[in-house]
């Protein structure tokens, strides 16, 4: 079976959890016996075409005009990414599936199934309208739209959780046995392998001191102020605490300003961006991980931690409280109450069997259901199932894919046409 997926995010850019969730989906994949092509924006900084762990990446760069918004960057990046990959169908052969992450690549994913007679697969990772908690303007709400539209052109939609499931059924009106439930993943071996060098933890806290450890992007919906208003209360309870706070994003400046105005000093430290290897060294240093999103499709940023052997409190909203059982492999706080949120870390920083037990039962659980072999074999029976159907309506193309407008070279187009000589 051959794949092409199309993602605007792939290792080395990774803007948030997607670029990750790609890499990781693609490569387990390959390890299947699956061919897989992945077709993503890129920059200086990377090669236009390599081979990662399998996996045939295609980089482009979207058109270089002036835009007013990210949607007409998008609009920018599908044209480019549509060329790409028409090029290589054209070259290469056959594609059997196109995988579409999320609505930045709508427009090429729909141009190719459409072009092509592929079936086209898609998975949401986030709408507008949670991110938002509703759509307030013309540039959410025309998001929302080309979300609608990719969920619409699908052949199925895969969800990380049940929350997702229930928030595109609920948005974009769709069918039931349309949706498929496919958690996100890890491979728990890598986070568990990790070498800590010496001195490590001296980069980020004194020696005595607890680390209380969140990484992700910062924005609004992931709760980061949530976490700097209950370090008083944490303090409070345990001064050896030092809160870590790992990524970047547009909300940094107001968080730092946020951490001055409360008078946090030198127990708040915000790294920027930090490496894969450092994010999985802190892992396994820190005392408890905290994940206070107010708005969360899924979480793989707690299962990394889970995997890790670190214990975690996670706000009780979206994907998280599945990914989480309160009290057993995790503790739960009440979603944007600083107060609870304190309440929970104090609990794991001042009980050290509890901390274990959490701890020990949460690297079981990553092992039995969050294991990337596990999840990638779930995709490719959902591609399966679509294969199957397609076949039996008529859909796909019965002949080796052409495109209409297949780009000839000057030289045989002079042959043929000798307007051109």
């Amino acid at each position: 079976m051959r794949v092409m997926m199309l993602s605007w995010e792939f290792p080395p850019r990774v803007v948030g959890g997607l670029a990750m969730h790609v890499y990781d989906l693609s490569t387990s994949m390959v390890r299947q016996g699956l061919e897989v092509t992945v077709v993503t924006c890129g920059g200086s900084e990377s090669l236009e075409r390599e081979r990662v762990e399998g996996v045939e990446v295609l980089r482009v760069r979207p058109y270089d005009l002036p835009t007013a918004d990210i949607l007409g960057w998008s609009l920018q990046l599908n044209v480019a990414i549509l060329e790409r990959a028409i090029d290589y169908v054209n070259q290469e052969g056959e594609v059997d599936i196109i995988h579409a992450h999320d609505w930045l690549v709508a427009c090429a994913a729909r141009a190719l199934k459409h072009g092509y007679r592929i079936p086209m697969v898609a998975t949401v990772h986030a709408t507008e309208y949670g991110r938002n908690n509703g759509l307030h303007n013309q540039l959410q709400r025309s998001i929302s739209d080309i979300e609608w539209w990719l969920t619409y052109e699908a052949w199925r939609v895969i969800c990380c959780s049940s929350y997702m499931v229930d928030e595109v059924r609920r948005v974009f009106n769709l069918p039931s046995d349309k949706i498929r439930l496919i958690p996100n993943g890890v491979y728990p071996e890598r986070l568990r392998q990790k070498e800590v060098p010496t001195g490590f933890k001296d980069r980020w806290a004194l020696p005595y001191e607890k680390i209380v450890f969140f990484v992700g992007r910062l924005v609004p919906e992931k709760g980061v102020q949530v976490l700097l208003e209950a370090v008083p209360k944490i303090l409070g309870h345990c001064p050896e605490a030092k809160f870590v706070i790992a990524g970047t994003g547009p909300f940094h400046d107001f968080l730092r300003q946020k951490a001055n105005d409360l008078g946090l000093g030198d127990k708040v430290c915000f790294t920027g961006y930090i490496s894969e290897e450092d994010r999985d060294r802190l892992y396994q240093v820190a005392d408890v991980a905290v994940f206070p999103s107010l708005y969360e499709p899924f979480g793989i940023v707690a299962l990394e931690a889970m995997a890790a052997g670190t214990p975690v409190v996670v706000s009780d909203s979206g994907g998280l409280a599945e990914i989480v059982k309160n009290n057993e492999d995790g503790l739960w706080a009440i979603t944007g109450s600083a107060n609870s949120l304190a309440d929970r870390v104090i609990e794991i920083l001042t009980n050290r069997d509890l901390a274990q037990k959490l701890a020990h039962n949460a690297i079981e659980k990553v092992y039995a259901q969050y294991d990337w072999r596990i999840i990638s074999a779930k995709t490719v029976e959902v591609y399966e199932e679509i294969l199957k159907e397609s076949k039996n309506s008529g859909f796909r193309a019965p002949r080796k894919y052409e495109w209409p407008f297949r780009r000839q070279s000057l030289v045989a187009r002079r042959a043929t046409d000798p307007a051109l000589s």
